[in-house]
C-alpha cells in the first residue's frame, strides 16, 4: 500500500514493566495522533498511473506466424515500451499483456504515453524475415498519490481495459482516494477490541504435495466491528504496529490458536499452526519472554512466519531471538521470500525449517520466462539449507503441475482454499479427501478447491 507511514521507532519509550490500562490508552492516542499529524503534513500532488497495453491482433498474428513466435511477440511489446517509457516499470503480465507503472505531476500525462507509445508502434516489427504490425488495446487507471489504493488501482486498469475491448478506444479510470484513516479512532477501538475478544482467526492450510496431506495451516487476523463489519488487516495491522499493538495483538492471536489447536486435536487433526510475527516484535525482548511463556506452558505445534527484511532491522537481536523460539520447538518459516532485498549472509544464520517463496513468482510461473528460473533455483537453494519450501499464491493447475515437477514441498492459494474460519477448516478435515492416494499430483486437490466453505 502507498498510505504515508511516520515511523515512530526512534521516539518511543519501550515499557519495561506492564502497563495500566489508562496509561496504555495514554499511550496509544499520543502515538495515533503523532501517525495522524504526519499524515495530514504529506501533501504531494503527484498521480500514479496503471497502464495495461493487450495486443489487439493476437489471434490473428498467430495463425500467421504460428504458436511458437506469436508467444515472442509480448516480450518485444514490452521491450519497445520500456523504451518509449524509460522511467517507467514494465511487466509482462501473460501471452497478450504487459502493465506499465509510473507517477508524474500532471493528470494528462498517461495520455501523452499512450499516444507515444502508439506512434511507437506504427513502425512494424521484423520476425524471422516477416514484418509483423502489432496493435494494441489499452486500459488505464490514475489515481492521486497521497491515499492510493494500490489494489484499487489495478483493478480499475483491469476494468478499464476490459471496457476497451469492446469500445475499441483506450479507456481510462480515475481512482476515487481512500477515505482518510482516522488513525486514532482505529487505534483507540482495536485497543479496545483485543480486550472484547472482537479479533478472530482465519486459517488457510498448506498441502504437502508429495504426500497430499494438509500438515499446518497459517492463521490470519480479521476484525470482526461491531459496525463496519468484517475489517481486513490492512486497514488495521500498520495501526497496531505505529501505535504500540502489535504486541497484544499477536499474545492474543498466539493464546487463540493455542486453543483453536487443541480443538484441531480433539477432532483428531494434527496441524501444525503459523502466526505472523511482525519485525520490530524480533527485538522485543519483553514480546520475546511472553510468547515463550505461552508456548512453553502449553504443548501446542506452533510455527512464527518472519519476513526476510524483518531480520535486516536488528540482525543481531532477532537472529538470537529466533534461536530462542525454535529452542521452543516453535517452527521458523520465511515468509515473502524474494520480494524484499534477499540476503544469503542472513539466511544461512536463521533457525528456519521453511522457506515460503513469494505469491508474486508463483502467479505468473506459467507466463513468464524468468519466474520458473527463479523459483527452481530457490527450491534448489532451500532444500541445500535443509529447508522444506511452502509456494504461496497457487491457483492454477498449471502452476501446481510445475512446482510438483520442480521438487516443491508445500503449497498454499486459493486452488487449495481460501482463508476460512476454524469450523470450515475442521469440516473439509472431516471429509478426509486429502488423504485419499491420487497418482496425479492434480487429483488430490480437486475436492478442496471445489468443494471449500469461505465464511
Amino acid at each position: 500500500m502507498a498510505h504515508v507511514r511516520l515511523i515512530l521507532s526512534s521516539n518511543l519509550m519501550l515499557y519495561a514493566e506492564p502497563m495500566t490500562v489508562a496509561h496504555r490508552s495514554e499511550t496509544v492516542e499520543m502515538l495515533a495522533s503523532r501517525v495522524m499529524t504526519g499524515a495530514q503534513r504529506t501533501t504531494d500532488p503527484a498521480f500514479r498511473f496503471q497502464l495495461i497495453a493487450e495486443i489487439a491482433n493476437f489471434t490473428e498474428l498467430r495463425r500467421r506466424l504460428g504458436c511458437a513466435r506469436a508467444e515472442l511477440l509480448v516480450g518485444l511489446v514490452a521491450d519497445r515500451v520500456a523504451r518509449v517509457l524509460p522511467t517507467a516499470s514494465v511487466a509482462v503480465l501473460g501471452r497478450t499483456q504487459i502493465a506499465s507503472g509510473f507517477r508524474d505531476a500532471d493528470r494528462a500525462a498517461v495520455d501523452r504515453a499512450i499516444v507515444a507509445i502508439e506512434k511507437a508502434f506504427e513502425q512494424a516489427f521484423t520476425l524471422d524475415d516477416q514484418q509483423v504490425t502489432i496493435r494494441l488495446t489499452f486500459g488505464a487507471a490514475a489515481a492521486a498519490t497521497a491515499n492510493l489504493d494500490e489494489v484499487a488501482l489495478v483493478e480499475e486498469a483491469e476494468n478499464a481495459l476490459a471496457e476497451a475491448r469492446t469500445a475499441y478506444h483506450t479507456v481510462t479510470h480515475a481512482v476515487a482516494p481512500r477515505a482518510t484513516l482516522d488513525v486514532l479512532q482505529v487505534a483507540r477501538e482495536l485497543d479496545q477490541a483485543i480486550d472484547r475478544e472482537e479479533l478472530v482467526l482465519h486459517y488457510q492450510p498448506k498441502v504437502h504435495v508429495r504426500h497430499q496431506e494438509i500438515r499446518s495451516a497459517e492463521a490470519l487476523v480479521r476484525w470482526h466491528h461491531p459496525e463496519r463489519g468484517l475489517v481486513m488487516p490492512n486497514d488495521f495491522i500498520s495501526v497496531a504496529e505505529e501505535c504500540m499493538l502489535i504486541d497484544r495483538m499477536t499474545l492474543w492471536t498466539i493464546r487463540r490458536a493455542i486453543e483453536d489447536q487443541r480443538n484441531l486435536a480433539a477432532r483428531g487433526h494434527d496441524l501444525r499452526l503459523f502466526i505472523n510475527i511482525a519485525g520490530q516484535l524480533l527485538a522485543d525482548s519483553a514480546f520475546v519472554r511472553a510468547a515463550c511463556d505461552l508456548v512453553g506452558g502449553s504443548d501446542a505445534k506452533l510455527g512464527f512466519e518472519i519476513t526476510e527484511t524483518s531480520v535486516i532491522r536488528d540482525p543481531a537481536s532477532a537472529i538470537a531471538n529466533l534461536q530462542i523460539f525454535a529452542d521452543f520447538g516453535i517452527t521458523i518459516a520465511i515468509d515473502d521470500y524474494g520480494a524484499g532485498l534477499s540476503s544469503l549472509a542472513y539466511l544461512k544464520q536463521l533457525p528456519a525449517r521453511e522457506l515460503k517463496i513469494d505469491k508474486l513468482f508463483v502467479t505468473q510461473l506459467t507466463s513468464s520466462n524468468r519466474d520458473p528460473l527463479i523459483v527452481r533455483s530457490t527450491i534448489d537453494l532451500a532444500h541445500a539449507l535443509e529447508m522444506e519450501v511452502v509456494a504461496e499464491g497457487v491457483e492454477t493447475h498449471a502452476a501446481l503441475a510445475l512446482l510438483t515437477v520442480m521438487g516443491c514441498d508445500m503449497v498454499q492459494g486459493f486452488l487449495i482454499s481460501r482463508p476460512v474460519v476454524l469450523e470450515s477448516l475442521i469440516q473439509y478435515l472431516d471429509e478426509g479427501r486429502h488423504r485419499a492416494p491420487a497418482p496425479n499430483p492434480l487429483a488430490g486437490f480437486g475436492g478442496f478447491a471445489a468443494t471449500r466453505r469461505v465464511v
